[in-house]
C-alpha cells in the first residue's frame, strides 16, 4: 500500500493518540493536541477564505509561539507552503526574500508591526498582512475544514520553504517537499527515541528548520512541546523548573549563555534527560561543562538547511569504545553518525572518499530522505551543489571508519596561511578553553609575507581579564605556532550573529579585507 507521506499526519497522529493530552504550551495559553488540532484545521479554513491557493507561500515574522507552531500544520492543510522568516533580518534583507518569494500572504506578531509599515509598501505582491492577536483570531473564525482523505496528499508538494541564514553568503530559499519533511520526522524519533511522557523545550527558533526538525516529531509522538518565545538564559531555566522539561536543543552560544548565567543554580533542572548541541562546532569543553551543570547527556549534531535539517548525531554507537573520558568527551562534540535514511561521505575534489584516518581533510557530502528538493526559482545553484545525487555542504570533515565525521571548518573560512591549511574551528576551540573566554571567533586577515594569518575576535565574561600575551602563552601548548593568530581584538560587545546564533565570520573578515583594500586604493 503506498499511503502518501506528509507532516499532516504527524499531526493527526498526535491528535488521534494523544487528544486530551496537553500538547502545546505558550506563554500563559495551553492546548491539548485536540485544540491544538482543531486550530490547525481552522488556520486552515482561514487561509482558503483570504484567498490562498495551492503552491502560495504563507510567511510568518514571528518569535517561537503556538500560531507559529500552527503554521506548519495549518499552512499544509491549506495546500500552501509554510514560510518561517528569520526575525533577526532588517527590513532590507526581509524585503529582498519576500519579493524573491513572493508570499500571498504574511503573517506576523505584533512587535514586527512597525517593521512591516516598512514592508508593506516595499512588498507590494504580498496581498495580505494578519497580525497575530484579534486580527489572527478572527481569520480562525471562518469555520473549519474537514479533515483531507489521506490519499488526496501530495507526498512531493513543497510544505516548507525556509531561506538560510546568509552567514556565507546571499540567503537561498530551501524547499522541503511534504515526504522529506515526513521521512525526516521518522529519523529524528527513531534516532532521538523519547518517552511520550517527554517535554520538549522549542529553544531554538522555528524558523530555523523547524528548530532542527522537533516540531513534526514532537507532534506525532504526542509529546508536550513548550514554545521558548525568546532564548533568555533565567526564563529558559525557569521553564525547565516549571514544566520539567526533560530535553532541548542548542546552538554553542545559546549553551555558553546558559553556562555563564548567574542565576543557574537557583533553578531545579533535575528533569533534563538530554540536551542536542548543534547548528554550529561545539567543543569538548563545551559539552564537559554543560554535563557538570545539568547532569544529563550532552550530544553534538549536525546539519543543514539543506538537509532538513538533522543529518548525524553523536549518540553513542555499540561498535565503538572510548580510550578514556577525554575521548568520550571529543567524540560527543562531533557531528557523530548519520541518521537512518542519510548517507554522509568525506570526499576529495573527484568526489572520492578520502581515507577514514581522522586526518585526511575533504568534503562532506550527504544523500537520502532528508535532503531539500532544491532551491526556489535557483536552478543553477540547486546544480553547483549537487554532485551525481549527492549534496556537497560547503563544510570540510574527516571521518574514521565507524563512520563518526568530525566537522574541520567551512570551505570559506579555511585560512591558508603560507601553504598550510588552518582550520579556524580548531583554533576557536583552543580560545575557548580559557576560562576568561565567553565567546570567540577566528577568521582570515591579509598578510604581506604569509598571504594571510588567523586574527581572533575575543569577548571576555563579565569582570574577566585578558591580555594578548596570556592569551597567546596559554595557546602555546594547544596549537602549532603556525596556526597561533597573529592579530587580536577583544570587544565588551556580543559577536555578530544570524538569528539562529550562528556568527556572522563574514562581517568580522571583511573588517581587515576592507581595511587592506583602502591601504591599495590610497
Amino acid at each position: 500500500m503506498h499511503v502518501p507521506l506528509s507532516p499532516i499526519r504527524c499531526l493527526y497522529r498526535g491528535v488521534d493518540l494523544y487528544g486530551k493530552k496537553t500538547g502545546v504550551v505558550s506563554g500563559g495559553c495551553r492546548f491539548t493536541y485536540a485544540q491544538f488540532g482543531e486550530r490547525c484545521e481552522r488556520l486552515a479554513a482561514g487561509l482558503l477564505a483570504g484567498g490562498v491557493q495551492p503552491g502560495d507561500r504563507v510567511a510568518y515574522l514571528s518569535f517561537n509561539n503556538h500560531q507559529l507552531l500552527e503554521g506548519y500544520f495549518g499552512v499544509p492543510l491549506a495546500e500552501a507552503v509554510v514560510m518561517p522568516l528569520n526575525v533577526r533580518l532588517t527590513p532590507f534583507e526581509l524585503t529582498s526574500i519576500l519579493n524573491h518569494a513572493e508570499p500571498r500572504m504574511v503573517i506576523f506578531e505584533a512587535d514586527f508591526a512597525p517593521m512591516v509599515q516598512q514592508l508593506r509598501e516595499a512588498c507590494p505582491k504580498v496581498e495580505g498582512w494578519i497580525a497575530m492577536g484579534q486580527p489572527y483570531e478572527e481569520l480562525l473564525a471562518h469555520g473549519r475544514i474537514e479533515r483531507p482523505d489521506v490519499f488526496s496528499l501530495d507526498e512531493n508538494a513543497i510544505g516548507e520553504l525556509f531561506y538560510t541564514s546568509g552567514s556565507t553568503g546571499t540567503p537561498k530559499g530551501v524547499m522541503l517537499s511534504h515526504r522529506t519533511l515526513y521521512l525526516h520526522a521518522l529519523a529524528c524519533a527513531a534516532t532521538f527515541a523519547q518517552s511520550e511522557n517527554a517535554v520538549e523545550l522549542h529553544t531554538i527558533p522555528l524558523f530555523h528548520a523547524n528548530g532542527w526538525g522537533r516540531a513534526h516529531s514532537s507532534t506525532m509522538n504526542g509529546l508536550l512541546q513548550v514554545m521558548v518565545r525568546r532564548f533568555d538564559p533565567p526564563q529558559v531555566l525557569r521553564l525547565i523548573q516549571e514544566e520539567r522539561a526533560t530535553g532541548m536543543a542548542l546552538v554553542p552560544t545559546m549553551a555558553n549563555a546558559l553556562l555563564n548565567c548567574p542565576e543557574a543554580g537557583s533553578f531545579d533542572v533535575s528533569s533534563l534527560e538530554r540536551i542536542m548541541v548543534g547548528g554550529a562546532a561545539a567543543s569538548p569543553e563545551l559539552v564537559e561543562r554543560m554535563e557538570q551543570m545539568f547532569h544529563c547527556r550532552v550530544e553534538s549534531g549536525y546539519g543543514l538547511t539543506e538537509s532538513g535539517p538533522v543529518a548525524t548525531g553523536a549518540r553513542a554507537k555499540s561498535t565503538v569504545t572510548y580510550a578514556d573520558e577525554d575521548d568520550r568527551l571529543r567524540h560527543m562534540a562531533m557531528a557523530g553518525w548519520p541518521l537512518i535514511g542519510c548517507e554522509v561521505r568525506v570526499v576529495d575534489l573527484h568526489m572520492n572518499d578520502v581515507p577514514r584516518d581522522m586526518e585526511s581533510i575533504g568534503e562532506v557530502v550527504m544523500r537520502g530522505d532528508n535532503i531539500m528538493d532544491g532551491y526556489y526559482k535557483e536552478p543553477r545553484a540547486t546544480e553547483a551543489v549537487m554532485s551525481n545525487g549527492w549534496l556537497r555542504t560547503g563544510d570540510m570533515g574527516v571521518w574514521d571508519e565507524e563512520n563518526y565525521i568530525h566537522i574541520v571548518d567551512r570551505k570559506k573560512d579555511i585560512i591558508i596561511s603560507g601553504g598550510e591549511n588552518i582550520s579556524s574551528i580548531e583554533v576557536e576551540r583552543a580560545i575557548f578553553a580559557h576560562p576568561a573566554v565567553l565567546e570567540c571567533a577566528v577568521v582570515s586577515a591579509p598578510d604581506s609575507q604569509w598571504g594571510e594569518v588567523p586574527a581572533a575576535f575575543i569577548v571576555l565574561k563579565p569582570g574577566q581579564q585578558l591580555a594578548e600575551q596570556q592569551l597567546s602563552e596559554f595557546l602555546e601548548c594547544r596549537i602549532a605556532k603556525f596556526k597561533m593568530p597573529r592579530r587580536f581584538q577583544f570587544s565588551e560587545n556580543p559577536l555578530p550573529k544570524t538569528g539562529t546564533g550562528k556568527i556572522i565570520k563574514r562581517e568580522l573578515r571583511e573588517t581587515f579585507w576592507r581595511e587592506k583594500e583602502r591601504r591599495v586604493q590610497g
